[in-house]
């Protein structure tokens, strides 16, 4: 992990197409943080995707085997008899 120490307006550069630019922090409560990149990059906070991750874990865990037939869950959802 690379570590650095900026002050507010520097920015960092990762690659040639993302730009963090450091915008306000130093009170105590953390940082605010401008990310400038391409729209096909993806930018997730960690804390979420860690959350949704769980989150579905959980939702696998509740429906079994979590390898059900969509049809069936369709058709249970519908409330109609799977076909014979």
């Amino acid at each position: 992990m690379l570590v650095l120490t900026r002050k507010i307006g520097e920015k960092i550069l990762i690659g040639n197409d993302i730009v963090l630019t450091i915008l306000d922090g130093g009170r105590g409560e953390g940082i605010r943080i401008g990310i400038d990149a391409p729209r096909n990059v993806s930018i997730h906070r960690s804390e979420v995707v860690d959350a949704v991750s769980a989150s579905n874990q959980e939702a696998l865990q509740a429906s079994g085997d979590g390898a059900a037939d969509p049809e069936q869950l369709i058709l249970a959802a519908l409330g109609l008899e799977p076909p014979s």
